[in-house]
């Protein structure tokens, strides 16, 4: 019961489930003592150990109070060798169960940290490049917008999740990482640093908020008009190249290289589009607001994702 999915949480929880078989117990012993009857003793006890059974120290092993008291009593051993023996077969299966975990085979939650990583990378490059193709090809619509939406509220749920990983990741490493790095159990590969879930999860919401305001431009019922023309396809490009930088940043996440892969050809293509917008921005503005207000929201957007993506060229 106590080998749990990691050495730190197999410890804690042992010295719950170690203070609530203590607590029922002596609880047992003493109403019997006090009542003398086992079916009094019964009905004493164990109703005030299944409401102590919910105090948050005991966490999810509180109930093991309420069940060490009920086969306390009714096995009759209750004096103090029975009880003695009791929680010491407690004890014996907390240690048992936290060595097999520290020792034995220790869990070693890493690998799911940088899956995740590569994973996010690789959908937020899948959704610009989506994206990118609709509008190329110029068949976009507010059903398109919408299939963007929800490839992009994917991309928080594989946020959560790498969040829940990196989570597992440190926890398992706690009370181990000295021993495990002595029986040569922990991975070589160091574990991306903190920074890069940071980083990722900015990808995330630049790439929520370009479909966003997408789907805004897109919807008849509102003033914002979508860029047209040659804007819009230097824009298809520029986001397509940004998603495959995306696909680039996965490989090197899960190969575990620490220097970006540089593409020269692609980043010069990028800086051209860049600069090709901008113009496009100021053409836009002769034509009116709206068609201006969209097309500033969309470039800003690609700009940070660049900058998240490439930040060697941020001040570029």
């Amino acid at each position: 019961v106590l080998v749990q999915a990691t050495v730190y949480s197999s410890l804690v929880q042992g010295a719950r489930q170690f203070g609530a078989i203590c607590v029922g117990s002596v609880l047992a012993s003493a109403t019997l003592a006090l009542t003398g009857d086992t079916t009094g003793a019964l009905a004493l006890s164990v109703p005030v150990l299944m409401l102590l059974s919910n105090w948050p120290r005991f966490g999810d092993q509180g109930i093991y109070a309420a069940t060490t008291a009920l086969f306390t009593l009714t096995s009759g051993a209750v004096g103090m060798s029975g009880v003695g023996h009791r929680v010491g077969q407690a004890a014996l299966g907390a240690v048992i169960g936290v060595a097999v975990n520290a020792l034995i085979l220790p869990p070693i939650h890493l690998r799911d940290v940088r899956e995740n990583l590569a994973a996010l990378a690789r959908e937020s490059g899948d959704v610009l490049r989506c994206v990118a193709d609709d509008l190329r090809q110029g068949d976009w619509d507010a059903q398109s917008a919408t299939g963007w939406l929800n490839a992009a509220a994917r991309l928080e749920r594989r946020l959560d999740a790498l969040r829940s990983a990196r989570r597992w990741s440190q926890e398992s490493l706690r009370l181990t990482y000295g021993p495990l790095r002595a029986l040569h159990r922990v991975p070589h590969m160091p574990l991306p640093p903190p920074d890069e879930d940071e980083r990722l999860g900015r990808v995330t919401g630049h790439v929520t908020a370009l479909t966003r305001a997408l789907a805004v431009a897109v919807d008849d019922s509102r003033s914002p008009a979508p860029p047209e023309g040659r804007a819009l396809r230097s824009y298809a490009e520029l986001l397509g190249l940004i998603g495959d930088a995306c696909e680039t940043q996965a490989d090197r996440l899960l190969d575990g290289s620490s220097d970006p892969r540089r593409d020269d050809e692609r980043e010069e293509r990028m800086l051209e589009l860049h600069r090709q917008l901008q113009d496009g921005l100021r053409e836009h503005a002769g034509q009116g607001a709206e068609h201006t207000a969209v097309l500033g929201t969309l470039l800003l957007q690609a700009e940070n994702l660049w900058a998240e993506i490439l930040p060697e060229h941020e001040s570029q």
